[in-house]
C-alpha cells in the first residue's frame, strides 16, 4: 500500500484528497533563512504535479508568515496557537473551506408538570427563550446540550431527539450559523443558574401560557411545537460506524 507521507526538501508531507500535501508543523526550520530555502525548493518540486501547499505555522514561528506570504501562500484558517496557510499550484484547484459557520444548540426541557424551561439574558432580555449555546471545539452535540442547559439553569438534562435544524447568515465573524435545536428530558428540577454574567432569569412555565405570552417569541413557540410532535431525529444506540476510531454521533427519522 502507498504511503501519504512524502519527505520533500527537508520537510515532512502529506498527501491529501484534494491533490495537495500538507507540511508537518514539526518538520521545518524555524531559521528564516533555512526556511526560506527549503520552501522555494519544495514549491518548485511540487508545482507540476500538486494542486496545493498546506503549512501549519505555530505562533512561535510567526516570523515566518511574511516569508510565506511573498511567496503567494494566503490565510486559510486561524487558531489560537497557530495559523493554516495555502498556496494554491495549480488554477482550478479546489481550495475546501474549513471554519465557515458556527455551531450552536438549543433545548427544549419540559418537566413531569408539563412546564417547560425559559431564560432571559442578561444583555437581550427583551424575550425568554431556551437555554442553549455554542458548540465548544471537538464537542459532541449531546454533550454541549447538556453543558449548556446546565450552565444556564442548573438543571441537568438527556437529549431525547432532533427536533428543529436553523441556518443563519450572517452571523458572528461574518460566518454563518448552524442552530440544532432539541427535545431534552430533565433529570433535576431545581433552577440554580451557573452562568450568573450571561443569564439575568431561568424560570420553569407551564406550556400551555407559554404560548400565550407576548415577551416570547414566535420561533421559540413553532419550535416547541415541533418538539411536542412524535416525529424527530433519534440518536442512533447501536453501533453502526464502529470501524471508526473519531468519536460520532448520528441521529435518524424515527430510529428505534
Amino acid at each position: 500500500m502507498k504511503s501519504s507521507i512524502e519527505y520533500i526538501a527537508n520537510f515532512k508531507t502529506t498527501i491529501d484528497p484534494y491533490n495537495g500535501i500538507t507540511i508537518d508543523k514539526d518538520s521545518y526550520s524555524s531559521l528564516a533563512d533555512d526556511f526560506e530555502k527549503n520552501i522555494k525548493f519544495l514549491i518548485e518540486e511540487t508545482k507540476s504535479n500538486k494542486n496545493l501547499i498546506w503549512i501549519y505555522v505555530d505562533i512561535k514561528n510567526s516570523h515566518l508568515i511574511p516569508i510565506l506570504t511573498n511567496l503567494g501562500f494566503t490565510f486559510h484558517t486561524c487558531f489560537k496557537e497557530y495559523l493554516m496557510l495555502v498556496k494554491v499550484l495549480k488554477d482550478g484547484a479546489i481550495v475546501p473551506n474549513l471554519a465557515n459557520h458556527t455551531l450552536g444548540v438549543g433545548a427544549v426541557v419540559i418537566n413531569s408538570k408539563n412546564e417547560i424551561l425559559l431564560i432571559k439574558e442578561q444583555l437581550r432580555d427583551q424575550f425568554f427563550k431556551l437555554p442553549g449555546g455554542h458548540v465548544d471545539d471537538a464537542e459532541m452535540i449531546s454533550s454541549a446540550l447538556s453543558r449548556e442547559v446546565y450552565e444556564e439553569t442548573g438543571i441537568v438534562v438527556e437529549l431525547e431527539k432532533v427536533v428543529s435544524l436553523g441556518h443563519f447568515y450572517p452571523h458572528q465573524f461574518g460566518k454563518s450559523n448552524f442552530y440544532i435545536l432539541c427535545l431534552a428530558k430533565a433529570k433535576s428540577n431545581k433552577i440554580d443558574i451557573k452562568d450568573k454574567a450571561e443569564i439575568k432569569e431561568a424560570i420553569w412555565l407551564n406550556i400551555d401560557e407559554m404560548f400565550k405570552k407576548d415577551d416570547i417569541h414566535l420561533y421559540t413557540k413553532t419550535i416547541v411545537k415541533s418538539a411536542l410532535n412524535e416525529s424527530g431525529l433519534y440518536k442512533a444506540q447501536t453501533p453502526i460506524l464502529s470501524h471508526i476510531k473519531n468519536e460520532f454521533e448520528l441521529y435518524f427519522l424515527n430510529y428505534t
